[in-house]
């Protein structure tokens, strides 16, 4: 998936991303979150669940996977733990590859 289209004399790059959880594009929405791209880095602005769902491993997955296809390197998010503000800084690399101790995420339930 490329980053930028060039039509005529005029290069388009994609820099925001609206992703919607939905099984159908027009359906209802259970979340949101809105995404800036610079360069080969993506940063998470807002993740919204409705009746306070919680953020899967699979929801995880797919913002991985939208993250390889783009060509990014680098995802960064903004939640608070324990109270405090923080913000995680995860880089993108295959799953698989990635060893067991270097794997950005684990969602303990």
């Amino acid at each position: 998936m490329s980053k930028h289209v060039q039509i005529g004399d005029w290069i388009f790059e994609v820099k925001m991303v609206r992703a919607l959880k939905v099984s159908e594009y027009g359906k209802p929405y259970s979340a949101i979150a809105n995404c800036n791209i610079n360069g080969e880095a993506m940063y998470v602005d807002g993740l919204l669940t409705k009746n306070e769902q919680v953020f899967t491993k699979n929801d995880y997955k797919s913002f991985h996977e939208f993250c390889l296809q783009m060509g990014l390197k680098q995802c960064s998010y903004h939640r608070y733990q324990n109270g405090e503000s923080v913000i995680k800084d995860l880089m993108v690399t295959p799953l698989e590859s990635a060893p067991e101790d270097e794997k950005p995420i684990r969602l303990i339930k």
